[in-house]
């Protein structure tokens, strides 16, 4: 330890003092293991505070589980929202953390994941123990578990299914796995949570409803302006506070639900293949933001904004599939949201695979808008020509689009298509890889939120790192002056503003 620093980058006063405080601000940053009883806890533990001398603090529950440690059944710390510094670190170990979360581990194994982010298992392995604490497959490990205590105590599943939709490999995997963990079995596990909360949520309709807890606060109405204004009709429904759409997963594919509550959010999701849960959970997380810190990233914005202007708890929107991203964002670039909506939506409907369900289709495949987009878009030729190319890059693997490749060389990529420019450039990076520091200092609504404000966009350093956070406030503002709401399809909700 150096001047309090350990050699996980924690500052042990730091720590130690949002443990005594309980302060969940910081749960999901870090957690406390107790050296005399064998448990990690989050910050935020209702226990009695430890003592300094019997705690050590570690930056992940893989972490913590590789040193022997067990889950608190008390706080469950895997129960916090994730750590925000796998988007506001953009190295190798937060790159790598966000696809552990997205399941390529248990896909491919340790050398699809080294392999995604161009190095060696040997490399990767070394700078995961370093940083994190654990390697890969502990930290997949911890996923699993977090997983499976997640479905445990909030579903009604049998235990065989929880073991398969976590990623075990066998129902002994699994159960031996959770008895280290949580120090109990599966079904003690379940007891206790139906005891000492009564909220055990059944699966319904074939849908499993699950709870993704956020750090509040959060701006619901932006959040629900931008689903509810960007919704594809057949793709995407706004209705009565609730976005549902159809998604492409890794073993097939899945209909979501979700809707904000107090303190979390509320997901019901029809899968296809089981397997596919984590992975969708986290593209969910990532779609809303949701492991975001508003209050650390809101104190620093008000540092040079007026607080005021400050709506509390924005989030910058992410996405559930990188190709699909890019390519909504070619179909209405210089033209309004709503038209964008119609025109993809009529490319849904030609090329869209077809699931059941109040949403029936998926977006069209890279592949097949390579083969077939000519025949169903429209538009200036160029435009069109742009939107094939991008296609084809995709469907090529030219071009990837993932969450653990760079800022830097996704930019670089997206800049090298033809009729992609700065404004797309950024805007898919910041969504694609939920990077907090980009300015979209070339979109219009931007810039007419800045006038309104008398902010420079030319002379935004003070900003750093959340200049992402920065577009949205400055997007809103724009938005809630306009005496029409922008973005009308399926009903959008309005944009409300602190004035």
């Amino acid at each position: 330890m150096v001047d309090g620093v350990s050699a996980n980058g924690l500052d042990f006063e730091r720590c130690y003092r949002a443990v005594a405080t309980r302060d969940a601000r910081f749960d999901g940053h870090f957690v406390t293991a107790v050296r005399t009883t064998g448990i990690y806890c989050r910050p935020s533990c209702p226990a009695i505070t430890p003592k300094r001398t019997n705690v050590t603090f570690l930056p992940t529950a893989a972490a913590a589980q590789q040193s022997g440690f067990r889950a608190c059944r008390r706080c469950l710390p895997d129960a916090a929202p994730g750590s925000p510094l796998w988007n506001t670190r953009a190295d190798l170990a937060a790159r790598a953390m966000r696809l552990i979360a997205d399941g390529t581990i248990e896909r491919g194994g340790v050398p699809a994941l080294a392999g995604a982010l161009g190095y060696s298992q040997r490399q990767l392995t070394r700078v995961l123990t370093a940083e994190l604490g654990a390697g890969p497959l502990a930290l997949a490990r911890a996923h699993r578990a977090h997983t499976a205590r997640l479905l445990i105590q909030t579903t009604r599943m049998p235990m065989s299914d929880i073991a398969f939709a976590a990623g075990f490999a066998s129902i002994r995997q699994f159960n031996d796995t959770v008895r280290e963990v949580f120090a109990v079995s599966p079904t003690t596990l379940r007891d206790e949570a139906r005891r000492l909360r009564g909220d055990t949520l059944p699966a319904t309709n074939g849908m499993l409803t699950l709870r993704l807890p956020y750090r509040e606060p959060l701006d619901r109405s932006w959040l629900e302006w931008f689903l509810s204004s960007h919704a594809v009709p057949g793709l995407e429904l706004w209705e009565d506070g609730t976005y549902t759409r159809a998604l492409r997963t890794p073993h097939g594919h899945a209909t979501v639900r979700l809707s904000v509550q107090a303190g979390h959010v509320r997901a019901g999701l029809a899968l296809h293949d089981m397997r596919d849960l984590a992975p969708t959970v986290a593209r969910l997380r990532h779609l809303l933001d949701l492991d975001a810190d508003p209050v650390g990233i809101d104190e620093a914005l008000a540092a040079g904004f007026r607080r005021a202007a400050i709506t509390p708890g924005i989030r910058v929107p992410g996405c559930l599939d990188g190709p699909e991203l890019l390519l909504r964002t070619m179909i209405g670039q210089q033209i309004s949201v709503s038209a964008a909506a119609t025109h993809t939506a009529r490319l849904v409907e030609a090329l869209g695979d077809t699931v059941s369900g109040p949403v029936p289709r998926l977006f069209p495949t890279a592949e097949t808008i390579a083969e077939r987009g000519a025949e169903v878009l429209t538009g200036p030729a160029r435009r069109t020509g742009s939107i094939l190319s991008a296609a084809r890059a995709l469907a090529s693997g030219d071009l990837s689009l993932h969450a653990g490749r760079t800022a830097g060389d996704v930019r670089r990529d997206l800049l090298a298509l033809d009729g992609v420019g700065p404004w797309t450039a950024d805007y898919v990076t910041m969504r694609l890889l939920a990077d907090p520091d980009i300015l979209l200092h070339t979109d219009l609504v931007v810039r007419q939120g800045a006038a309104l404000f008398g902010i420079d966009l030319t002379d935004t350093a003070r900003w750093a790192p959340w200049r992402s956070y920065l577009s949205m406030h400055l997007w809103k503002r724009a938005l809630a002056e306009r005496t029409v709401p922008a973005g009308t399809t399926n009903g959008s909700a309005k944009v409300s503003v602190r004035q």
